[in-house]
């Protein structure tokens, strides 16, 4: 109980990640307006916008300072070693003054404090059945009984994984997407399916929305490695969407690009072989990387005519 406790911690923790997370993508969202406005904008509007694309990059800065701040809290729940160390750390975490967070702290404190018979009546209310089931277990069901989910139309599946990943807070859910992805060795196909697509708009949402980079491309490369072409369209988008965002480097959060898992995402999709596939690479021998470039030449000229699906390797020299 008490591990339970902690998870429901740093969940909340989390949380306060993503809140502020939220303000992140308003000010990119900003910023790129401001960008397109000065290229447009008569001379007397110059400075005005420059100004404040100075004032909203600021901002920024101290908005991703915060994200990672709050992921470095939630990350601290389960690396105290100890319960000396770990009631030191929830104290220092109840000194926020934020009522969320300190109520999830105290209940903490109080499994930890608990005598062993509330612990066990503790334990027995979480067994229960209806106590088990999860947003993504009531999706799965649902794929399980649901008429329209179970039809030969996958359009219908695709719609429920879209609106599923789209639910406030579920894309920032660690447990709920690995809940999903453990259905993909279910006996019910039509599950297994539902389960993928659900998994694959989780990733995408993670990979086109976080602003910690480093969050941002293990998105990308758990996308890469779902074996359903649901994905295609996920890659592609990130593919063609260049975009800033922040990575911790030796302790410090610094600008950066989404350039690697963009990589990624040319890679795998020369792996897929397909038309759509194809077509976006072409798109990128003109990018403004190098190396996508690059990369998007070479994939061409290893596979050449038109991509249907199969993926053919390039014969060896002679």
């Amino acid at each position: 109980m008490i591990g339970f406790g902690l998870r429901q911690l740093q969940i909340v923790l989390n949380h306060k990640a993503d809140e502020v997370q939220h303000e992140f993508v308003a000010i990119s969202d900003r910023l790129e307006k401001v960008g397109r406005l000065l290229l447009e904008e008569v001379a007397e509007d110059r400075e005005r916008l420059k100004a404040e694309q100075g004032v909203l990059r600021a901002r920024q800065a101290l908005v991703a300072d915060n994200i990672n701040l709050w992921r470095q809290r939630a990350r601290g729940v389960l690396q105290q070693r100890g319960g000396t160390t770990l009631r030191a750390y929830l104290e220092e975490l109840n000194l926020l003054e934020d009522a969320e967070v300190r109520a999830a702290v105290q209940h903490t404190l109080y499994l930890m404090d608990a005598p062993p018979e509330e612990l066990e009546r503790l334990a027995a209310e979480q067994g229960r059945p209806e106590a088990k089931r999860t947003p993504v277990g009531r999706l799965i069901e649902r794929g399980r009984t649901d008429y329209d989910l179970r039809g030969a139309d996958p359009a219908a599946r695709q719609r429920a994984s879209v609106e599923f990943a789209n639910r406030p807070g579920m894309a920032m859910d660690l447990e709920a997407i690995a809940e999903a992805e453990s259905y993909a060795g279910d006996d019910d196909p039509i599950v297994r399916e539902l389960a993928a697509l659900t998994a694959i708009q989780l990733h995408r949402f993670r990979a086109m929305r976080m602003a910690d980079l480093d969050v941002a491309h293990q998105a990308v490369q758990a996308l890469a490695k779902i074996p359903n072409s649901g994905a295609i369209p996920a890659l592609v988008e990130i593919l063609e969407t260049p975009r800033s965002g922040f990575v911790l480097a030796e302790g410090s959060t610094v600008e950066s690009d989404n350039n690697r898992s963009r990589m990624v995402a040319l890679l795998r999709l020369a792996e897929w072989h397909t038309a759509e596939a194809q077509a976006a690479i072409r798109a990128r021998r003109f990018d403004r990387d190098s190396s996508i470039v690059r990369a998007a030449k070479r994939a061409l000229e290893l596979f050449p005519g038109d991509w249907d699906g199969t993926l053919k390797r390039p014969e060896p020299p002679a």
